[in-house]
């Protein structure tokens, strides 16, 4: 089974930036990022396909959230700039394996998640 291992969260003033990066290890389809703060629904951060230049990002991602990926190291990366205090979560990659219908912003299309890691943004 694929497993996912993210990294790269951490705490930072608002306006700052972080880059977490979630390395595969064996191939997938597609990755995505989504992030879970306490109360709160799993929501879609943004997603890449392997091997393709499309990306698709949330709304509140989209000019300050950069998705990426190294297909050499297996790695999905997700740039962010500009943080705010809002973007405080627990950042999760996801991956499909394999090609399905489903909705990317729907936790319940990936196959494979990470653990986790943290992002908290606070002056």
């Amino acid at each position: 089974r694929v497993q996912l291992a993210e990294s790269g969260g951490g705490a930072v003033q608002p306006g700052r930036s972080l880059t977490l990066s979630c390395t595969a290890s064996g191939s997938i389809y597609s990755a995505a990022w989504f992030r879970q703060s306490p109360g709160k629904e799993r929501e879609g951060v943004a997603t890449c396909y392997t091997g393709f230049s499309l990306k698709y990002y949330a709304t509140f991602a989209e000019g300050r959230f950069t998705i990426s990926q190294d297909n050499v190291k297996n790695t999905v990366y997700l740039q962010m700039d500009k943080l705010k205090p809002e973007d405080t979560a627990m950042y999760y990659c996801a991956a499909r394996l394999f090609y399905n219908s489903g909705d990317w912003t729907s936790p319940d299309t990936y196959d494979t998640w990470g653990q986790g890691t943290q992002v908290t943004v606070s002056p």
